[in-house]
């Protein structure tokens, strides 16, 4: 065991400072004023890897029907709320008040509006709609690790193997999303990640290709933004923005595809000069009491943006309100342990989740709108000796809610002191399976990896969760 002075790298990531970050920081910087230049930078630099035009070219290709249409016909979304670090589900909701002091800890459970539920004393807000909320306290993350690779892939056999190939190839299921259904509004995208630590917090594409990359949403309204001195009208003029791109790459000419290709081009002009992503960020439009409901801090604000953009027509948008802020060892660490570190974000989390929950009821997204809440294993039963838990890879907890799937229920369940899964197993896979069939996608679905073999994306049996159907 390594002495005081004797810290890991894991450790000292925890006793290391960050940089504060503005949630939406000013593009300014990204993109030069000028009507032709700024709109050929914006619509063909890549955003998070990717064109303007490529995405929306992309994201159709594959992700609707001949028509048009959507597989399913509806307007589905996904909401994944990653609690980045590791939620400790004895003390959140998986609560042990039978067992020892050492393992129940030091919150009291309490009943929520469910009969026979009981929660953390600190999340009373999600104890008042416990009746819209699934608890699944028997996710098997044996295959994870302290990244966000196999629980966003939703796939046991992508994990962090610190080679250089991390993931094995495979991608999350915002990509898959991104790939086989696309946005459910041609001028928004399909994938968007809320979060400050990017490596850490949030899973990509993998060998399905850049193409299908969640954009980064604290960039995203700053590439798009008109800078002043932007003749607009001038941009309106089809035939000279044609004229502007055939000068660019006069390739294009000979390309088969020239046809389609501008068609796309002319969406991506549009997203540009209509200003619908733009405004799906600016949560300044929000009334202040519904910024005071979902809570002014990372998470409070991040949720609210989450709820504009899949209202505005974004499938899938993954938050993460901090890096690692739940991965509560011990009042040694930057974190913290339980009392210390946990105590004080719980009330945020709970304000959020509650809000947002009632929100998507108020504004008829809830039944459209899959909810998840996870981070990337749960905590060890036994405190340690500064007051925290450890990583847990047995057992974790999640939470779901809308979707129009079964509520107000507890699925599967551990041992008396949380150890380990008593009954209703629930794997990656499952998830995933869960989540593609919202979304419309066929399970039986297979993508192309970078040696030419299709991979199932659902694997290992995945198959939607018992009790969600």
């Amino acid at each position: 065991m390594a002495g005081p002075l004797e810290l890991s790298p894991h450790a000292l990531d925890h006793l290391q400072g960050s940089q504060t970050r503005r949630m939406l920081p000013p593009g300014g910087d990204l993109i030069r004023v000028g009507s032709r230049r700024w709109f050929l930078q914006t619509g063909m630099a890549g955003l998070a890897g990717l064109s303007l035009v490529d995405q929306l070219r992309l994201s159709a290709a594959g992700a609707t029907k001949p028509d048009g249409s959507k597989p399913d016909g509806g307007k589905k979304a996904v909401i994944l709320f990653w609690l980045s670090g590791g939620p400790s589900h004895i003390d959140m909701w998986d609560p042990k008040p039978e067992a020892p002091q050492e393992i129940r800890g030091p919150y009291r459970a309490i009943s929520t509006n469910v009969s026979g539920i009981q929660i953390c004393e600190h999340l009373p807000l999600q104890a008042r709609i416990m009746d819209k909320l699934s608890i699944i306290r028997s996710v098997d993350c044996s295959a994870s690790n302290h990244t966000p690779i196999t629980m966003q892939a939703g796939n046991a056999l992508a994990r962090r193997t610190d080679d250089g190939n991390d993931g094995g190839g495979y991608p999350s299921m915002g990509s898959v999303a991104a790939k086989y259904r696309g946005p459910n509004d041609p001028s928004m995208p399909a994938f968007v990640g809320l979060a400050d630590s990017w490596k850490s917090d949030v899973w990509g594409a993998g060998q399905m290709g850049n193409d299908f990359e969640p954009l980064k949403g604290n960039e995203l309204p700053g590439r798009l933004a008109i800078p002043s001195g932007v003749n607009v009208a001038r941009l309106q003029d089809r035939q000279e923005l044609r004229r502007q791109f055939n000068r660019l790459d006069r390739s294009l000419e000979r390309h088969a595809a020239v046809e389609p290709l501008d068609r796309y081009t002319q969406m991506a002009y549009e997203m540009v000069t209509s200003g619908k992503v733009q405004k799906a960020f600016d949560i300044s439009q929000e009334p202040a009491a519904v910024r005071d409901a979902y809570g002014r801090e990372s998470i409070g604000e991040k949720g609210l943006l989450a709820r504009r953009l899949v209202e505005a027509g974004v499938t899938f948008v993954l938050v993460s309100g901090a890096w690692g802020y739940f991965d509560h060892h011990g009042d040694e660490v930057r974190w913290g342990g339980i009392q210390k570190g946990l105590t004080p974000l719980l009330p945020s989390v709970d304000r959020m989740m509650y809000t947002l929950i009632n929100d998507l009821s108020e504004r008829g997204l809830l039944d459209s709108t899959l909810v998840l809440m996870m981070g990337e294993f749960g905590r060890s039963p036994v405190m340690t000796k500064t007051a925290g838990r450890e990583h847990w890879t047995n057992v974790m907890s999640m939470l779901v809610a809308g979707g129009g799937l079964p509520s107000g229920q507890v699925i599967g369940s551990t041992d008396e002191k949380g150890y380990g899964i008593k009954e209703g197993r629930v794997t990656p896979g499952d998830l995933a399976a869960t989540t593609y069939r919202h979304l419309g996608i066929d399970l039986e679905t297979q993508w192309v990896n970078s040696q030419g073999r299709p991979i199932p994306i659902v694997t290992e049996g995945g198959r939607p969760i018992p009790g969600l159907s």
